[in-house]
């Protein structure tokens, strides 16, 4: 699969995803919240598999790695 995440984004992402599990974690929010980790993970390998099926590409050529 492409890098289809761009750094904008990445950052985004880890964010909103670090705050769920932590929210998660001291009983803020609920169950639902584990969703977080998706959202880390998918910034840190910068991969959507959603991004990939609807064509999305937010990276730009020089946010790729060499």
């Amino acid at each position: 699969m492409n890098i289809s995440i761009g750094r904008t984004d990445q950052l985004l992402r880890f964010v909103l995803g670090l705050g769920l599990v932590i929210f998660t974690l001291t009983h803020l929010v609920g169950d639902w919240g584990w969703i977080g980790l998706i959202l880390i993970s998918t910034s840190m390998l910068r991969i959507c598999p959603l991004y990939s099926l609807l064509s999305i590409n937010t990276c730009s050529y020089k946010d790729e790695p060499k």
